[in-house]
């Protein structure tokens, strides 16, 4: 009987690694793609079976207390997981190339806990009473979350999201190194993403106080994390980032920077 060896070379562990980390990428890229569309139905009310305004209702203080807790565990994911100091530690343990993707994937999970145990605060605090208006308001918001879209894109939305960084592994190819760049919406404000989402989350034809309470910690939220994000960026570009800051406005745009 005759052997017949294969001359084809077996994989090796480091490739089946590579693969295994771009299959992973892949993964926490779209628990955030579905996510974030759970997210504009969620607060625009809309499509979704559970929305912001839905649900059993329960004590207010009861619903105070854990939505504060579910929109707290989520800030603190989102903004230590972002320091410097934390990723040269976290990827001792987590491959560099998949460090983006695992932090996507707990914000994502973190959002998909923060859905599903909300609680619903339904006392109305304004309402827009003519149809026109209410579509209004409703279209503003969906403009919102189209800014934060267009502007993930406008950078890199898939080193952001962290498919680049997997992708680019997997081939084998280094990371270059970040590139400071000011396209469309980032002439005219430093920070359109989050621009982005306070309009989508603030433009709402009825506001009740648990949406409110929603828009107000969010919005807080966004201007903590925007003071250690430029920190960051400062530390990165320097004097680049420092001219930027003095020229384009930090939210509104056309409006002086500070």
């Amino acid at each position: 009987m005759t052997q017949i060896q294969s001359t084809e070379p077996a994989v090796s562990p480091y490739r089946i690694a590579k693969i295994i980390a771009f299959l992973y990428g892949i993964l926490a890229y779209f628990a955030f793609c579905a996510t974030i569309l759970y997210a504009i139905g969620f607060t625009m009310g809309a499509v979704v079976p559970k929305t912001i305004d839905s649900g059993p209702e329960t004590p207010v203080i009861e619903a105070v207390i854990v939505n504060l807790l579910l929109m707290s565990l989520f800030a603190v994911q989102h903004s230590v997981m972002a320091r410097r100091g934390f990723k040269e530690w976290w990827t001792q343990y987590v491959p560099k190339s998949a460090e983006r993707s695992t932090y996507v994937l707990l914000a994502s999970l973190c959002l998909m806990l923060l859905f599903w145990q909300w609680r619903p605060i339904p006392a109305i605090v304004w309402q827009a009473e003519d149809p026109d208006l209410a579509a209004a308001v409703a279209t503003m918001s969906f403009i919102g979350w189209v800014i934060v879209f267009t502007s993930t894109f406008l950078i890199n939305h898939f080193e952001l999201f962290g498919l680049r960084q997997v992708m680019a592994n997997l081939a084998g190819r280094e990371m270059p190194p970040p590139e400071f760049r000011t396209p469309i919406y980032y002439k005219f404000v430093r920070h359109p993403i989050y621009l982005g989402f306070i309009i989508a989350f603030w433009a709402a034809p009825v506001m009740t106080a648990g949406h409110l309470l929603f828009a107000a910690v969010t919005t807080s939220y966004i201007f903590v994390g925007i003071f250690f994000e430029e920190r960051d960026l400062i530390e990165l570009y320097g004097d680049q980032y420092r001219q930027y800051r003095r020229r384009v406005a930090m939210l509104i745009p056309w409006r002086k920077s500070t």
